[in-house]
């Protein structure tokens, strides 16, 4: 019996047969080149016989796959996941936001890497997040039925559809001399654009300007208007999303606004001391053209008649409105891509340990149907 047969036989005695529904095939070699280190062989075993699984409506095991509908993609899952400590490589999460990673500095056997587990409610404490069983995956999961994981195993609720196997992503190529330049120094779109290389084709929606001054009832700063004749809808750093400006469907930008606004002046009517502003149309109200990920808003304070001096302000989700921005929207991008900006919404994109030309990026959404 090899090693392959004895890591999913000591998995199936734990967790028995895998689903009816056939595994993703998993080009292994290519998975190791684009991490950059080869993967312990009782996960290879059993992500290849058994696939992503839910195991006791608690616990994830993620494996390299696609599908049709994008609910789960790997690279970006283990992109992030190497981000949170140095060394660690994540295969796992719950259902309470804990994620489970080997530590892989802790030897140069993939065999021996120990399982490392971060634990969200221990952070939300201010205690130690980290959980360190001192065991590798299957020593790991197996003390993790001792202490009440139930036994029972089912397909992924990520892997729905069609499953096809994972495609590495293209390396990020290397950074010019002129990024680093622009990264340490410099202002305005020609910067920003040195920086970050905006698409060939940015997406803008199917008008135009003059259709969104009317439908808004006014102009918009020039910037933004030379900001997305750049780079076009699309999201910075996984984190901030500039909306369609020149569409109708329900998240562009005049139909955010008009719905987020509505929604504004709702809870401003219940909640004035969280809720203090202005909402446009009102004079002065905040006009909303970006969000985040977590439902943060950047917006204009639509102050006097010169749509090119209005000042930016945040709108975060959880925490107290803060004081507008100072800078313009280039000037407040690029402090933001170099950490350099330090408000609620807008967390940093690099971490303290972090080469930012290693992280940041601009992502433009694909075309669609547009409205």
């Amino acid at each position: 019996m090899n090693d392959h047969d004895r890591a999913t036989d000591a998995f199936a005695v734990l967790f028995g047969p895998p689903p009816r529904q056939p595994a993703p095939p998993v080009d292994w070699d290519a998975v190791e080149e684009w991490l950059g280190l080869r993967l312990p062989a009782d996960y290879k075993a059993v992500a290849t016989r058994y696939g992503p699984l839910d195991i006791g409506e608690r616990l994830w095991l993620h494996t390299p796959f696609t599908s049709a509908d994008h609910l789960f993609d790997y690279g970006s899952f283990v992109a992030e996941g190497r981000r949170d400590a140095p060394g660690v490589l994540p295969f796992g999460a719950t259902r309470t936001a804990d994620t489970l990673y080997w530590d892989t500095t802790a030897s140069d056997d993939p065999d021996r890497w120990p399982v490392v587990v971060h634990v969200q409610d221990l952070e939300n404490a201010g205690k130690d997040p980290w959980l360190r069983p001192g065991t590798t995956l299957l020593p790991t999961l197996s003390g993790f039925v001792s202490d009440g994981l139930r036994p029972v195993l089912a397909r992924s609720g990520f892997a729905s559809g069609e499953l096809t196997a994972w495609t590495p992503p293209p390396r990020r190529p290397e950074p010019t001399p002129e990024q680093r330049a622009a990264l340490a120094t410099g202002t305005g779109l020609p910067t920003l654009t040195t920086l970050l290389p905006p698409p060939t084709t940015p997406r803008l929606g199917p008008h135009d300007w003059a259709w969104l001054y009317e439908r808004l009832g006014t102009r918009l700063p020039t910037e933004y208007v030379r900001l997305m004749e750049a780079y076009g809808t699309g999201e910075w750093c996984q984190w901030l999303r500039f909306h369609v400006p020149w569409g109708t469907d329900s998240y562009d930008l005049a139909p955010w606004a008009e719905r987020y606004t509505d929604c504004y002046r709702g809870l401003r009517a219940d909640h004035p001391a969280y809720h203090p502003l202005a909402a446009w149309p009102e004079p002065g109200g905040f006009l909303p053209f970006a969000d985040s990920i977590d439902g943060d808003q950047l917006c204009w304070l639509t102050e006097g008649d010169d749509p090119d001096a209005w000042p930016l302000i945040v709108v975060p989700r959880h925490a107290g409105q803060g004081p507008p921005l100072t800078g313009t929207l280039v000037e407040t991008l690029l402090a933001w891509l170099r950490g350099e900006l330090h408000v609620e919404g807008l967390p940093r994109p690099v971490r303290p340990d972090e080469d930012p030309l290693d992280v940041i990026d601009f992502e433009p959404f694909e075309e669609e149907s547009d409205g």
